[in-house]
């Protein structure tokens, strides 16, 4: 452990969390909590986890930042041990935590015998799943996802909107300005989710980056992967990628990609736990359980331009917000040469039919469904009976 050399990293973290003016609408969250609990943060590379760490670090006092793939001796008792003892440390803010081997036996020693606090990140989500220690008494988990469209146009504007239901969208309870900013959606769409994008005006690229170092370093610091699969699963997210977003599942997935069903899940699973994409299944259990698979946004953009994958890119973008919403829903399967609508959801009042399209899309999209609500989400600002503006989905949360 080089006391030392952590000590000049955690400065180099002051200054650079000074450097961000604006705070995600988590912060405050997070900021205000109390309590003994340890918060664990989680969600996908590129979100500002690291900013809000930082810029937590310069808020409270006796407070020490580490990112813990630049730590290669020592476990984080030790180090928090050491802080405690020496430096006073109360909280310990501990970024990307599963790369740090056995951090749940770890976390649950400090929370029983330093009385130091802990606020940590993970960018994969499995690696807190898969903790061989109960730690539900301990840790608190909360989700920092891309930037809502709301809170894209807070970063934007500066007007923070009021949050929509479902209900609300079908019974247009929504106010003039929810409808005002309908002009930036394209430009959301196009990487504008991504927070590094109001620095950025080429997010894209940057993307890129991030997705080769969560196939290349997140997934293989949480489990035993060959070269070999690193390639399959980039070969994988290709070949959903450059699809269109129907029949894709395990299926047709092993027949593309030459790997058999069960590695096809296997992937899909890691995949859905870094956050790179959503795995839908559909209604009832007497369906045939293949998943319909979506990827999240802006992910598409990587392997189309933006006229070719918008129709992936709208049903993307319903995938993440109703997920990030923790409201349930199920994709319909259709059945041969029948229009068939594309999502259900259910809310506290009932099921509601959803399909995702363009303007084309109209009543015949029903036929035969047996659900009081439905509705058509299309990409503009139509509004009648039965259709409503894809956007207003980004206000759900």
């Amino acid at each position: 452990m080089d006391i030392n050399y952590l000590i000049e990293l955690d400065q180099l973290a002051r200054q650079e969390g000074k450097k961000y003016d604006r705070k995600r609408l988590l912060y405050n969250e997070i900021e205000q909590s109390s309590g003994k609990h340890f918060t664990g943060i989680i969600g996908p590379r590129g979100a500002g986890k690291t900013v809000l760490l930082k810029q937590l670090l310069n808020e409270w006092k006796n407070s020490f930042y580490i990112s813990l793939d630049t730590v290669t001796r020592g476990d984080i008792f030790d180090i928090a041990k050491h802080l405690r003892e020496f430096f006073k440390i109360e909280i310990l803010l501990l970024d990307e935590i599963h790369f740090q081997k056995n951090y749940d036996g770890q976390l649950k020693k400090i929370y029983d015998f330093l009385g130091v606090k802990v606020i940590f990140t993970s960018s994969v989500a499995l690696a807190i799943a898969k903790s061989a220690y109960d730690l539900s008494r301990r840790v608190r988990l909360v989700k920092l996802p891309l930037f809502s469209f709301r809170e894209y146009i807070f970063f934007r504007t500066g007007t923070l909107l009021p949050v929509l239901s479902i209900g609300d969208i079908i019974d247009k309870k929504w106010t003039p300005d929810h409808l005002r900013y309908g002009y930036l959606f394209e430009k959301y769409l196009c990487g504008g989710l991504l927070p590094f994008s109001l620095e950025e005006p080429e997010p894209i690229p940057l993307l890129n980056n991030i997705l080769k170092k969560i196939l290349q370093r997140d997934i293989p610091s949480i489990t035993s992967l060959l070269v070999e699969e690193i390639s399959l699963m980039e070969k994988m997210l290709r070949f959903i990628g450059k699809s269109g977003v129907d029949g894709i599942n395990y299926s047709s997935i092993s027949r593309n990609v030459g790997i058999t069903k069960y590695k096809a899940e296997s992937y899909l699973n890691l995949l859905e736990q870094a956050l790179v994409l959503h795995v839908i299944f559909p209604k009832g259990t007497s369906v045939m359980r293949e998943p319909k698979v979506l990827l999240s946004p802006p992910y598409r953009l990587l392997y189309n331009d933006y006229e070719y994958a918008r129709g992936g890119l709208r049903e993307d973008f319903f995938a993440e917000m109703v997920s990030n919403a923790m409201i349930e829903f199920h994709y319909l399967k259709s059945t041969r040469g029948s229009k068939t609508p594309d999502f259900l959801v259910r809310d506290d009042s009932g099921d509601i039919v959803l399909e995702v399209g363009g303007k084309g899309k109209g009543r015949s999209q029903f036929k035969g469904i047996k659900v009081d609500r439905k509705l058509i989400l299309s990409q503009g600002d139509e509004i009648d009976a039965l259709r409503r503006p894809l956007y207003l989905l980004g206000f759900l949360y």
